[in-house]
């Protein structure tokens, strides 16, 4: 999706739904592009392949987040997911001009809160999958090294026999599946609200912690007190759990070949993939992965 692709499928959803479309803002694009209305309101076009069906699950979501006076980012009332243009696009209420994020010890406090919920079984949340979500990630190794390409497929296939015999620690539930300081933004009021509910499914709860840890322990994203006040607060430490390190790889692993996609057209991109496929393979620092 390129953002001539977007702005075209903005402007049809806008049409669509009777908003302005002057004065939008793109605020990023990667797996969405993310638009902001001059009227206050976030528009989300998904890239080719993301189906209504997830689009449905997350205004679901939302709408049951919001009976349960749970801080999330809010489905607007109208007629959605909107299929327009080869896109699904869904629209939400925007909570702030400016996307700034929470301290980590509120994202801990939303997370806790998030896992003391139990969805009704009308919201049907699917069980998480997480190397069927790499294997969509595959053709998109045609786009780097040969060799690279070979050893991440060896790594993945070692990767899930280790994590099919994994023991978890927390009792399994509602998850948002891609919990991190990214997805939890201060609204208006300075008030932390989740948001990106693309992932959200049932599964252990340690998927929801462990991209804090990996940013703390490899990337040094987080400090040494951040990440201890987020444990204290949450009431689990992952890293003290013999499961870590796989879960952690695996994330190392998705986030790389979620930039392989724009390796093929962008030569920072495919510079950065090959980068961090060499730190998987040699045990390398992750200190200096950019982020994308």
């Amino acid at each position: 999706m390129t953002e001539e692709t977007a702005h075209r499928t903005l402007v049809a959803v806008c049409r669509r739904v009777g908003f302005d479309p002057a004065g939008a803002e793109l605020i990023r694009i990667g797996s969405n592009a993310v638009y902001r209305l001059a009227k206050p309101v976030i528009v989300r076009i998904a890239r080719d392949g993301e189906t209504a069906g997830n689009a449905r699950k997350q205004v679901a979501v939302a709408r049951w987040l919001a009976a349960e006076n749970y801080p999330a980012t809010r489905a607007l009332d109208v007629d959605q997911p909107i299929e327009l243009g080869g896109h699904v696009t869904t629209l939400w209420e925007s909570a702030s001009e400016e996307e700034e994020y929470a301290p980590l010890a509120q994202v801990a406090e939303l997370i806790r809160r998030l896992h003391e919920l139990d969805a009704p079984p009308s919201l049907a949340l699917p069980q998480i999958e997480p190397f069927a979500k790499l294997d969509g990630y595959m053709p998109d190794l045609e786009r780097v090294d040969r060799s690279d390409a070979a050893f991440i497929r060896q790594r993945i296939e070692h990767l899930q026999g280790r994590y099919e015999e994994l023991d978890f620690a927390l009792k399994p539930g509602v998850i948002h599946g891609d919990a991190n300081v990214g997805n939890v933004i201060l609204d208006r009021d300075g008030n932390p609200l989740l948001i990106d509910l693309d992932s959200f499914c049932v599964g252990p709860r340690e998927w929801d912690l462990v991209q804090t840890a990996l940013f703390y322990e490899r990337f040094g994203w987080h400090t040494e007190d951040e990440y201890r006040q987020f444990v204290d607060i949450y009431g689990f430490d992952i890293m003290s759990w013999p499961g870590y390190p796989v879960l952690a790889e695996y994330r190392e692993i998705s986030m790389t070949l979620w930039l392989s996609q724009k390796a093929v057209s962008d030569e920072g991109a495919a510079n950065e993939v090959h980068k961090r496929i060499e730190a998987i393979r040699t045990g390398g620092s992750r200190r200096d992965w950019a982020p994308f």
